[in-house]
């Protein structure tokens, strides 16, 4: 593994060279298109992303809205204009060219001091299954800020997103990306934070809906007292692939993360992917993470893929671990509760959605939370009506 300098950034920032993680470039011809054999790529599903993997314009496919509460700054930067280009460099194909393909970026500015009592909704509708969209959005919050900004999206399209997330020193930001597309639906997308001196970080993905969604999520740190907290949520159902890659580079001392995913599956090839790395640099004394990974098979025919990794050049840190499970309903839990009198259907539903929802109440918005609540209720529901037709049909 070497380490190498980052050309083009206004804030050059070391990145590491391995098989996991490719050198970043804005450059298209440094990320040419995969065979499928690279370790980055070997998951993913390349002929049904056929069309995301080539140049193509942006269509006016998608429609984007921006609702921010007052004294929050929203507005459009120009190509490559600062602060665009100091927080995220493309890491593969995808990404490159949602950055090639754009002609300006959404902005916005949390500014300093200000806390905010609601969020700032973004949302993103698609309207063609065979239209590109190139996104770019940047994301600031100031010194001593504190807020929430969700991004929603909705509909059909061929996306290609890029988020840069600038949290400054002493600030406090959550940022929630919810997936939940149409079932033609194509999602690249990479989210980049860079995490400030004493700031705090939460990002929280939830992924119900699209044929295929890959999603990477990046931290690093600007200074040391840094927190970063990863968390997601997922459900595939037949014929889906949604895959969520992460990457956290421990680049500072005295820094903190912690990621937690958690996924279901249900009917013939549905398909999860997940991959944690974290890096602790030789600089990182004191640093203190975990990443763990947990999914559920409700049916036959599904299939989750697992790989959580730890890279630690110095012995000196508190404490950093990784876990991953992949399994079907814990039948303990089950005949506890169907011992008790309750349904089957029911008791299944209710292991569920206790797996669920410790995620879920993390987010911080009632509203968001019982929305995602619901749609995992209506997943379930489906789950069992499919079981109760096979069974009939028996």
């Amino acid at each position: 593994m070497t380490v190498t300098e980052v050309p083009n950034v206004a804030q050059a920032i070391e990145t590491v060279e391995s098989h996991l993680h490719p050198k970043p470039s804005f450059d298209l011809a440094d990320h040419p298109v995969p065979t499928g054999r690279e370790e980055v790529w070997r998951f993913t599903p390349l002929r049904r992303i056929k069309a995301l993997l080539e140049a193509a314009p942006d269509t006016g496919v998608l429609t984007v809205a921006i609702n921010a509460p007052e004294g929050v700054e929203v507005g459009e930067l120009a190509a490559r204009q600062s602060p665009r280009g100091t927080v995220l460099v493309p890491g593969d194909r995808l990404a490159a060219l949602a950055d090639s393909d754009v002609a300006s970026a959404r902005y916005v500015r949390i500014p300093a001091d200000l806390e905010l009592t609601e969020p700032v909704f973004i949302d993103l509708h698609g309207e063609d299954a065979q239209g590109r969209a190139n996104l770019v959005t940047v994301l600031v919050a100031e010194p001593h800020s504190k807020a929430t900004v969700v991004l929603r999206h909705t509909g059909s399209a061929q996306v290609l997103e890029n988020v840069e997330i600038d949290v400054r020193p002493g600030a406090s930001l959550t940022v929630v990306s919810l997936q939940d597309w149409a079932d033609d639906t194509l999602h690249g997308g990479e989210h980049t934070a860079r995490v400030g001196r004493d700031a705090s970080y939460r990002h929280v993905n939830v992924s119900f809906g699209g044929n295929v969604t890959r999603l990477h999520t990046n931290v690093y740190y600007e200074g040391p007292g840094g927190r970063a907290e990863l968390y997601g949520v997922y459900f595939a159902d037949a014929g889906q692939h949604i895959e969520h890659r992460m990457f956290v580079d421990h680049n500072a001392p005295d820094t903190y993360s912690h990621v937690d995913y958690r996924g279901a599956l249900q009917g013939q090839d549905a398909h999860t992917v997940w991959v944690g790395d974290v890096l602790i640099r030789k600089i990182a004394e004191n640093i203190e993470t975990y990443e763990t990974n947990k999914n559920l098979v409700l049916t036959e025919g599904a299939r989750a893929d697992s790989v959580p990794n730890l890279e630690i050049e110095t012995g000196e840190i508190i404490g950093a671990g990784h876990s991953s499970t992949t399994g079907r309903f814990d039948d303990e839990q089950l005949f506890y509760l169907t011992s008790r009198g309750i349904d089957p259907d029911e008791a299944k539903r209710l292991v569920v959605m206790g797996f669920f929802v410790e995620i879920i109440r993390r987010i911080g918005i009632d509203d968001l939370e019982e929305r995602l609540i619901a749609e995992v209720e209506r997943e379930l529901a489906e789950t069992v009506g499919t079981a109760k037709h096979v069974q009939e049909a028996e």
